[in-house]
Formats: structure tokens, sequence, C-alpha cells
């Protein structure tokens, strides 16, 4: 995380073509969860917008909800109850414990079959939004899985994310 925010900053202090006053930042799987801890950490408002696609917002919801213990076993530790130090630091860096430092619009997009990182972590990060009384937008799709393939939800999701980028980056 420390390292895109000092490619953010390098960027945007060093190539003339990058206004930065205008810096959004989308991710989809760990690019979601990106999102949403940069929501928590973006103390200087270097970004303007976010979008964040079927990623992690509240790793102990996670770690009860996923049918892949794959990932809660190698990336976060194991389950938030085995307490050792890679559980203790990743189950402490759960976005949904900085929510109360959010403070840019965020879009959400969520896919209902994806059995991974499940529907509930977008509409929890949603209505997390909300409650902050930050626009806020839930993007759902209830026949896709992890990856929108099917051609008409594809064009979707991408006029939604060119939409939500020209709202709030767009001159």
């Amino acid at each position: 995380m420390k390292d895109y925010m000092a490619a953010t900053d390098y960027f945007a202090q060093n190539m003339t073509q990058i206004d930065a006053d205008r810096i959004g930042a989308c991710g989809a799987s760990f690019g979601g969860y990106s999102i949403y801890w940069l929501a928590g950490h973006n103390e200087n408002h270097r970004f303007k917008a976010f979008l964040a696609h079927n990623g992690m917002f509240n790793f102990e919801q996670q770690c009860l909800e996923t049918e892949e213990y794959w990932f809660t076993n190698w990336d976060l530790g194991g389950p938030y109850w085995e307490k050792n130090a890679k559980t203790a630091h990743s189950y402490a860096n759960s976005p949904h414990l900085f929510v109360d430092k959010w403070n840019t619009p965020l879009c959400v997009v969520h896919s209902e079959f994806d059995f991974r990182i499940v529907a509930s972590q977008g509409m929890a990060a949603y209505n997390a939004a909300k409650l902050r009384g930050l626009d806020a937008r839930y993007l759902y799709f209830p026949d896709e899985t992890h990856w929108v393939l099917r051609p008409q939800n594809s064009l979707l999701w991408h006029r939604n994310f060119i939409d939500w980028f020209d709202k709030y980056l767009k001159k």
C-alpha cells in the first residue's frame, strides 16, 4: 500500500501529463481490497474517486463467508481467532476498521456468484460509504462470478466505470 501511495505521488509530481487534482483509483479482487484500504488512508486526498470490484472489505466477515479458504489461510494467516503475528497484522488492516477516515466518492461493483468474495462484502462497503455521507454507487451483477464475462454485463461495467470517473475526474 505504501508503494501505491509513493508511486501515485511520484507520477503526480514528475509527469506533466498527470493532473494531480484529478487522480482516481480502481481495483478488482486484491485491487478491490486495495481500494477499500486506500479509502481509509487517503489523508491528503490524493485520490478524488474510487471504484472497487469484488474486493474484500471486512476480513473477519470474509473469513466466515468464503468458499475458498486457501486465501484466508495463505493471505490472512488463518482465521481471525488464531492468534499469531500474521493474523494480528492482517486483521488489523481490514479496510472496515478505517471507514471513519473515508472521505472520497466510492463506486462498488460486486457479483452474486462470486463465492470467493461474496456480494455482502460489496454491500457492506457501499453501506459504509453511504453512512459516511459520501456519494456512492453500487453496481450489482446477479448472474456473474468473480469476473464479468457476459457481453452485455461487460458493456454495462465499462460504461459505469467511464461514467463514474468522468463525474469526478473530467473537466
